[in-house]
């Protein structure tokens, strides 16, 4: 029965839930997840049709807002400059992600020390080396040994993924510089692996990857945990955490696939909802001893919203380039990844290549360019586009500023009427600098490879899909929300393993680390089941 506590309650079954969950197995412990979306169907996904690129704008959107499915909810970010990407259901984000899978650095676990700003993680590199280690096997990562921009040992379990036209041109280009490149980690599978079969270069891996090459945790952690017991319940949307007279967590109240407000009690209750979804549920659980919202002492609950603003640059080539075959991302530089005073700004940012884009969005895209007329010039200068795009990407480390923030919407609520997040956010100057440095950069690579045109755009609207720093970690409970090893300050049985803990955000893609940071958790866990809530 519900009113029969299990041994944890996980809230979230992506990215982070499913990597806990996995962990925490070897326990023998009793271990539900709830998941407020349904377990993806490959069959379905838009790769198994010829309509693939008119589903990225409908049941297949980044954005909840547009995709508007009965698993999403609503997201108020009129108010900010970075528009929410996220995904609901089995497996979260990695079911749309691009498998762009570079660790975090070891210098930003240290940025206070080293630059001045923000603050430092409670926690470093070599202690998560191991999980990360653990996690790329899990997941299935390949890659290529050696990159100078990481500390020797890292060693993906595969061979890299073809580079394709377009990285081999853009290599070269960076040759050139003098700068540093690196070809990509990704979450793909350059090579049968652990039962999935290899990647075949179906070019919309944000849209599901139908081959099963990608590593998305329905497909990765989530069956060795059923597996091995957990209990995952789909279509099963969380409320609020509830709490007893003596502070500690109770369970979750939430409504189940009929609508029906069902009650899970819980000896322990780990939150991996993501940096809008945790907040959200912490800010709606409010109680008397807890009347700011749930484990909220310090104030910080839903502060120093970290999303990583991007800045694009895209060459128009004369010969034909790889179009959208292949994995999305190819390589990437870090070149410009640690802060140098002469650059007017702190910290940095990483180029990551994109290869190019399907038909239907090399149209509208060329159409948006003033390059595609409509009218008798029409299908020659599409062809004279089609395939011959290819894109770089300046993903841009996001410092912590307390204003921005996610809320609870005082009228906008989702179909069970519990109150919608309210984003609220707003570019730095230092992010503006660095945006503006990467594009000039980005536009001297270009034309360094041969482009003969380049466009640029920063910031990328709808590119929220890092949502960072939260409920950050720490050791003071008055400057974080949880501490060095994932639990509350204020609720001794509820810990928080997704992107809300992050201190600093790092100028690379968060899974990696997010992911090896659930898993550092859960074994922190373990190593404490006899005191655990001393």
């Amino acid at each position: 029965m519900a009113d029969d506590p299990v041994d944890v309650l996980i809230i979230g079954a992506g990215a982070s839930g499913a990597a806990v969950a996995w962990s925490l197995t070897d326990t023998k412990m009793q271990i539900v997840c709830l998941e407020q979306g349904g377990m993806p169907n490959p069959q379905k996904f838009p790769t198994t049709g010829r309509d693939w690129e008119a589903r990225r704008l409908g049941d297949f959107a980044l954005s909840p807002n547009q995709r508007n499915l009965p698993a999403d909810y609503p997201i108020n970010d009129d108010a900010s400059a970075i528009k929410v990407s996220n995904v609901n259901g089995v497996g979260g984000g990695t079911i749309l992600y691009a498998a762009h899978f570079p660790r975090f650095h070891p210098s930003d676990f240290k940025v206070l020390t080293l630059d001045g700003v923000a603050d430092d993680w409670p926690v470093d590199y070599e202690t998560l080396e191991p999980f990360f280690a653990q996690n790329d096997r899990m997941m299935g990562v390949s890659g290529l040994t050696g990159d100078t921009a990481y500390p020797a040992g890292k060693a993906p379990p595969m061979p890299p993924t073809p580079m394709g036209r377009s990285g081999r041109k853009l290599g070269k280009a960076f040759n050139e510089r003098g700068w540093h490149w690196w070809p990509s980690d990704l979450a793909i599978a350059s090579q049968d692996y652990e039962g999935r079969a290899k990647c075949i270069n179906l070019g919309a891996c944000i849209s599901g990857c139908a081959q099963g090459a990608k590593g998305s945790v329905d497909i990765t952690y989530w069956p060795e945990a059923l597996r091995s017991g957990v209990e995952l319940r789909t279509q099963c949307r969380v409320r609020e955490i509830t709490v007893g007279d003596d502070g500690m967590a109770t369970g979750a109240v939430y409504f189940d696939e009929n609508g029906e407000e069902q009650f899970q009690a819980a000896h322990v209750v780990i939150l991996a909802s993501n940096g809008i979804g945790t907040p959200r549920l912490l800010l709606n659980s409010t109680s008397k001893l807890f009347p700011d919202g749930l484990a909220n002492s310090s104030g910080l609950v839903g502060k120093n919203l970290m999303f990583h603003p991007y800045a694009s640059i895209q060459g128009i080539f004369d010969e034909p380039l790889d179009g959208h075959n292949g994995p999305h991302k190819s390589i990437l530089s870090q070149q410009f990844y640690e802060t140098d005073p002469e650059r007017g700004f702190v910290r940095g940012y990483t180029f990551e290549t994109s290869r190019g884009m399907g038909p239907v969005f090399t149209a509208t895209t060329g159409m948006s360019w003033d390059l595609i007329p409509w009218g008798a010039d029409h299908h020659s200068a599409f062809r004279a586009l089609q395939d011959r795009v290819t894109s770089l990407y300046a993903i841009c480390e996001d410092l912590p500023e307390e204003h921005n923030q996610v809320t609870l919407d005082p009228t906008l609520t989702d179909s069970h009427s519990i109150p919608a997040p309210r984003i609220s956010y707003t570019l730095s100057d230092n992010s503006k600098q660095m945006m503006d440095h990467a594009m000039a950069r980005g536009i001297e690579v270009m034309e360094t490879a041969g482009a003969k045109q380049v466009k640029t755009a920063a910031p990328i609207e709808l590119a929220g899909w890092h949502q960072l720093g939260t409920a950050r970690m720490g050791h003071d409970p008055a400057q974080s929300v949880v501490n060095e090893w994932g639990r509350s300050h204020d609720v001794r049985n509820l810990f928080i393993v997704d992107g809300s803990i992050f201190v600093t955000s790092g100028g690379v893609n968060p899974t990696s680390t997010l992911q090896a940071m659930a898993l550092y958790i859960a074994d922190q866990m373990k190593q404490r089941l006899a005191n655990l809530f001393d």
